[in-house]
């Protein structure tokens, strides 16, 4: 078995960018939080998954520096990777499911780790944004068109692990989505897209598509 699978997530309707995902399916042979930490870092990526419980869904989130209660783009590519009803995060249980070409994930908005929401004027904005100051997890989004509910958007974690720009950024989304209270089709990144639509009691579906490799 490999040793660790990597996952492109939120691909595009072209099927390119995404944000890539490291994967573990077997958690039991990194179990210590320090050297999950370690591995993260070793890949490099913006987060790696570890799978402790693959019936159940089980899954510890990190990334190159710190562990997470919940992350949106983990769990999307987890669902997708698993095929479970839902998944549980040290935050809760996340609905899963899968829909044609989506794979869906529902949770709570207050599980999503703060971010910082700054609207700009026009997507050009946005592109146009160099990396911020470390310190500050800024995710930088404008209408490309508000009545459609379309967003463009860059994700900036800030935490000096080296992962400068998210390319596509689930809990953000998330937060935005409940923010705003309406559905959101989010181009993020390189060319990322991100579907979402809020649900009762404080909850936000998140959607996106996943491949593998």
């Amino acid at each position: 078995m490999n040793e660790y699978d990597v996952l492109s997530v939120f691909c595009g309707p072209d099927g390119r960018h995404g944000n890539e995902l490291g994967v573990v399916r077997d958690g039991s042979r990194i179990p210590d939080p320090d050297e999950r930490l370690l591995f993260a870092a070793k890949l490099g990526f913006s987060e790696t998954v570890f799978v402790d419980d693959p019936e159940r869904g089980v899954i510890d989130i990190c990334t190159p520096s710190v562990r997470l209660p919940f992350a949106g783009y983990p769990c999307v590519g987890a669902a997708w990777l698993l095929d479970v009803p839902e998944l549980v995060v040290p935050a809760g249980v996340v609905g899963a499911r899968l829909d044609g070409e989506f794979s869906w994930i529902e949770a709570h908005a207050d599980w999503a780790p703060p971010r910082t929401l700054r609207q700009y004027a026009s997507a050009a904005e946005v592109d146009a944004l160099p990396v911020p100051p470390e310190g500050e997890w800024i995710y930088a989004w404008a209408w490309e068109d508000e009545a459609a509910g379309r967003v463009r958007a860059r994700g900036f974690p800030g935490r000096g692990d080296g992962i400068t720009e998210d390319e596509a950024t689930g809990a953000a989304a998330l937060l935005l989505t409940a923010r705003l209270g309406r559905a959101l089709n989010i181009r993020q990144g390189a060319g990322s897209q991100l579907l979402t639509a809020p649900q009762p009691g404080g909850f936000v579906e998140v959607g996106g598509r996943v491949r593998l490799g």
